[in-house]
């Protein structure tokens, strides 16, 4: 079979599909990527060669000041004709790149960003699409945080769907043009859905709970998908962590905080008052010139499924990959969240009781002190280990993946 994989985003909306891939590969399918250019490298790192570039940078997305801004009260005519631009950037570079990589193919399967430009040329190419969701992004009352009747969740549900159609109408109107598509009359969402997409869910439905049954089975689980792949600085990690007791892990990946010595020095602070040592995986922040105290160690990557059993707690952005890794692991989760859909995984790491959350900008050390006390209970230390073994594995997760996705194509072939 051949498969075209197409993913914007940074390396945790990346790796999931990147995982499906390598797998369909192991198979003996011909897999194909697109991915955001800052991110080819790693890809062809994880054993992916040939990746074309899709779309803007994806870490300059995040360094926009749109994205950090989100957030904050402003005017709502200026809030939309700035998201119109930041969500429509690259679009036509998008559909022009994966209408050529996808020649031939005999699946599309996006991420959860921009796969309206994936289904407009999957319909182009008569070929079926899949979809990887990273959080439950169809309508659904499980994310609520608090009871509303389902008539009312349905209704701003959809009125936000159509909102985000009418955000990306003028760049789709004129990529399906493009691609000799008819006009779209109806929003994005409705069409993927009714088209008969394939909407893996890469999560655990554990996290929402009664989510299966609200869809009717019809978005399968998979699990979050995650290629485990080591890190230049294991052995150094490995060594630091066997010299000492086990350490609190720090990690915010692709997110840009406005600074990063300040943020250091707030972990630096708090682990000294706890008595406690610091992993901290700096991410994209700049810490070249930094020198931390003797209990902190400031790393690149690290490879999660290895070091994250070996801390104390897990402190991090609430990424729907790194929040998997964390209760996967079996030890208490911090969550700071920035933007996106951390919220949401902030909610359900409370909701499970295997550790607590808050936003980021409002954390003080005090307050990071205040959630560390709360994770590092024996109450939540126990808690955390039963609910990790209620979590699918990362094998697990990324066959049952690939196999829906052959026999998607199977069926449709079979037609």
């Amino acid at each position: 079979m051949k498969f075209a994989l197409a993913v914007h985003g940074t390396r945790g909306d990346v790796e999931p599909c990147a995982a499906v891939g390598r797998e369909l590969r192991d198979r003996g399918h011909d897999v194909r990527m697109a991915v955001p250019p800052n991110l080819i490298g790693f890809v062809e790192s994880a054993g992916l060669p040939g990746a074309v570039a899709y779309g803007p940078d994806s870490q300059a997305q995040l360094d926009d000041e749109f994205f950090s801004e989100f957030w904050r009260v402003q005017n709502p005519a200026a809030l939309i004709r700035r998201g119109v631009d930041y969500l429509t950037e690259g679009w036509a570079q998008m559909s022009s790149a994966l209408t050529e990589l996808s020649d031939g193919a005999d699946l599309i399967l996006a991420g959860t960003t921009y796969q309206e430009v994936a289904a407009n040329v999957a319909e182009h190419h008569g070929i079926p699409f899949a979809a990887l969701h990273y959080f439950p992004a169809r309508v659904n009352s499980s994310i609520v945080p608090f009871p509303v009747p389902r008539p009312v969740v349905r209704t701003v549900w959809t009125a936000a769907e159509w909102l985000h159609w009418r955000m990306l109408k003028r760049a789709e109107d004129e990529q399906r043009r493009d691609l000799g598509l008819d006009r779209a009359t109806v929003r994005c969402a409705r069409r993927i859905v009714e088209r008969g997409a394939l909407e893996l869910q890469a999560y655990d439905e554990l996290f929402f709970p009664g989510l299966a049954a609200e869809w009717h089975g019809t978005r399968p689980f998979t699990g979050a998908l995650t290629l485990g792949l080591g890190a230049a600085d294991d052995a150094d990690v490995d060594a630091w962590i066997a010299a000492g007791t086990p350490p609190i892990y720090f990690g915010f990946g692709s997110m840009p905080v406005p600074s990063p010595a300040d943020a250091v020095d707030m972990i630096s602070t708090t682990c000294a008052e706890l008595g406690e040592r610091a992993l901290v995986s700096a991410g994209v922040w700049d810490v070249a010139q930094m020198s931390p105290p003797p209990h902190v160690k400031l790393v690149g990557a690290v490879n999660h499924a290895s070091v994250f059993p070996r801390c104390r707690a897990i402190v991090h952005h609430g990424g729907a990959g790194t929040t998997a890794a964390s209760v996967r692991a079996g030890v208490p989760t911090v969550i700071l969240w920035v933007g996106a859909d951390q919220p949401v995984w902030a909610v359900q790491v409370k909701r499970l009781k295997v550790g607590t959350a808050r936003r980021f900008s409002s954390t003080s050390g005090p307050k990071l002190t205040a959630a560390l006390r709360v994770a590092l209970t024996p109450r939540v230390q126990d808690r955390a280990r039963v609910v990790s073994e209620l979590v699918t594995d990362a094998a697990t997760s990324v066959a049952t993946a690939a196999d829906l996705l052959e026999e998607k194509v199977g069926v449709m072939a079979g037609r």
